[in-house]
């Protein structure tokens, strides 16, 4: 026993080494490193266990190399790949239905979190012992990677099952703002009640979603936290989080822009632009044009084949620490037929988490008593977020 005892420890730094990117062993003492990079604290807690991976293009080594790969390599069983919105690849449109399938590299059955059920079933999670979740995200609410992550928590309590939740830094994780999210307008694009910008990396809010109850039975979480990272890292991302979001500028406005959704005003959907660009059917909106065309990750867009007019934002100032209001605020009063401002009500109601938002529009508020509403709520949150973080700020 005495023999085994020693020799165990052994052979998992011995697969440790084996499996880690060379790059892990060249790194600089102070070089951010992702949690995926932390094998040497997952690996051994994944051996001789049944596992089953949360994850998308997105989970990949600063190497490119994915984790599913890794841990094939490494002789760890992966039972199932659970798949997010977006897909497996992460090439499919918003709000597209995934189906299931099967991975043509690793021959892996893929079961979708975004096709005929959101949250895995307790046969989906039959065989197996670990779920890892390891996807990268941008820090908004309505970015729906984080709800799935509340649904894999809830399904991972209710069968008793561990959950690594392997920690990335959030290109938005510098401030925290916007409206919280009332509980009658939690949707999919909305779950926790938690602000539009909640300064949280996925770890941290799979510790709040837990520690506040927000799930009815709390899972075995084992946050890999990320090493030299701040709150007020700046971290741009290797890899487009999903298609509409292509580069950094882009990431830096999702948060303030996303709100135009519901709206007859485009983002840039159907365009090379996404997300960096403002534009409706109305010439009162700004000079610069655009046209939104169908395309891949942009099936049917808003005012596909129509002239859009409005803003290039390409270049734009992104503000460090808030929300940019002004941008819906302006568009909404120079639209003229205001009946159609809001081609959808209550899915503007869902991603601002309040109906009070649209109805402070819909009166002529101006941006600082919006701003001014908000502020209980941020205040009781802020003190709420200090309770998990992980990191300084």
């Amino acid at each position: 026993m005495v023999f085994l005892s020693r020799l165990v420890p052994a052979l998992l730094a011995a697969l440790t080494l084996a499996c880690s990117p060379k790059t892990i062993a060249q790194r600089p003492s102070a070089r951010l490193r992702l949690g995926i990079e932390r094998t040497e604290t997952y690996l051994p807690l994944l051996a001789g266990k049944r596992v089953g991976l949360v994850v998308n293009h997105t989970s990949v080594f600063p190497n490119g190399r994915h984790l599913a790969d890794s841990l094939l390599a490494c002789g760890i069983k992966i039972s199932t790949i659970f798949a997010p919105e977006h897909g497996f690849r992460g090439e499919a449109s918003a709000g597209e239905h995934i189906s299931n399938g099967k991975d043509l590299k690793t021959g892996l059955p893929i079961v979708s979190l975004y096709g005929a059920n959101r949250k895995p079933t307790s046969g989906q999670l039959q065989d197996i012992d670990v779920v890892v979740f390891d996807i990268q995200d941008v820090g908004a609410r309505f970015y729906t990677y984080t709800s799935t992550l509340h649904y894999v928590l809830e399904a991972c309590g209710e069968q008793q099952k561990t959950c690594l939740v392997l920690d990335r830094p959030n290109p938005n994780g510098h401030y925290t703002d916007g409206p919280v999210l009332e509980p009658k307008f939690a949707s999919f694009v909305g779950l926790n009640p938690v602000p539009i910008v909640h300064g949280c990396t996925v770890a941290e809010l799979a510790r709040m979603i837990i520690g506040e109850g927000w799930v009815s039975t709390k899972p075995d979480l084992r946050p890999i936290a990320c090493e030299n990272y701040t709150h007020a890292t700046r971290y741009e991302l290797p890899v487009a989080p999903s298609p509409n979001l292509p580069n950094a500028q882009s990431i830096r406005l999702y948060p303030s822009i996303c709100l135009f959704e519901p709206t007859v005003v485009s983002v840039g959907r159907g365009t090379d632009m996404q997300f960096q660009v403002i534009g409706g059917p109305d010439k009162a909106l700004g000079r610069f044009q655009f046209t939104p065309a169908d395309k891949p990750g942009a099936m049917n867009p808003v005012n596909e084949g129509k002239t859009c007019y409005g803003l290039d934002l390409r270049k734009a100032k992104v503000a460090d620490n808030q929300l940019n209001m002004s941008y819906l605020i302006d568009f909404y009063r120079k639209y003229a037929d205001k009946k159609k401002f809001f081609m959808s009500a209550s899915f503007f109601d869902k991603l601002a988490g309040t109906d009070q938002l649209r109805q402070q529009l819909e009166s002529g508020a101006t941006e600082a008593a919006i701003r001014k509403s908000w502020q209980p709520g941020l205040e009781a949150y802020r003190a709420i977020r200090k309770k998990y973080l992980l990191y300084s700020e």
